[in-house]
């Protein structure tokens, strides 16, 4: 990955970050997309360029507004001269037990998880055939297995598993597409699952503990960097949560 260039939406917290600490550490640059959290993308980008110098950079969209988009595409080719790889992470994540569901819910769940994600990969699309690049999805196990009071969400998140498997075929044969589906690695912020769901959760997995955010970082960078031969697959990284539920 050495000098390729790879843009990472919701990079400057949580998996985002991790996700962008790893493919540096392959010799990408990496473009930091970043929503409101300007501070912790920038504080990113400065540690990654003490590292190596020029390596990293970051800039602000709300995702939803698809109009923005051509312009992260742009600015990010402008800036490293190029486009390799796309991360889709960025995602909202919130209750939407049926009939609470509203339009404006509608709009920031879909919009973050599968609107986004297919109009930025239309966009960067001629940028990544020349590259012969690669488009890695951060859906979830609730994508095939729902989570109650989430309907919207998992709904959002099926769409962005059933768009990685169709764009695997509209991009085939120069861009390779693939997702990363995530179990119990990190708590949503805010205490939506108290110490009791956490327990229940983690002893549902096979391997009875929660994994890490390196854990789907290390996914994302497989399937960034070496598998070649892959396209249209999810990889589900839930210590075995999936397996019996």
């Amino acid at each position: 990955m050495n000098e390729k260039a790879i843009l990472v939406t919701g990079a400057a917290r949580r998996l985002g970050s991790a996700i962008a600490r790893e493919m540096h550490a392959t010799g990408a640059n990496i473009m930091v997309h970043y929503h409101h959290a300007a501070a912790a993308a920038e504080e990113l980008v400065a540690e990654l360029n003490a590292l190596r110098p020029s390596s990293a950079a970051c800039l602000q969209a709300d995702l939803r507004e698809i109009e923005t988009l051509p312009r992260l595409v742009a600015n990010t080719v402008d800036r490293f001269g190029r486009l390799d790889a796309l991360v889709n992470n960025a995602s909202s994540f919130f209750a939407t037990p049926l009939g609470s569901i509203d339009q404006a819910a509608w709009d920031d769940l879909v919009g973050s998880n599968l609107k986004a994600p297919l109009f930025l990969t239309q966009a960067a699309a001629p940028h990544l055939r020349v590259a012969r690049g690669a488009v890695v999805n951060i859906t979830d196990i609730h994508a095939e297995r729902p989570l109650a009071r989430y309907p919207l969400y998992c709904a959002a998140k099926a769409g962005l598993l059933g768009l990685t498997r169709a764009l695997a075929i509209e991009l085939a044969p120069l861009v390779r597409v693939n997702a990363v589906a995530p179990g119990p690695i990190l708590w949503p912020d805010g205490g939506v699952f108290d110490s009791a769901a956490r327990a229940s959760i983690v002893a549902h997995t096979l391997l009875e503990r929660p994994g890490c955010p390196q854990d789907v970082a290390g996914a994302v960078r497989y399937l960034l960097e070496d598998a070649s031969y892959v396209t249209g697959q999810v990889i589900n990284v839930d210590g075995g949560r999936t397996a019996h539920l």
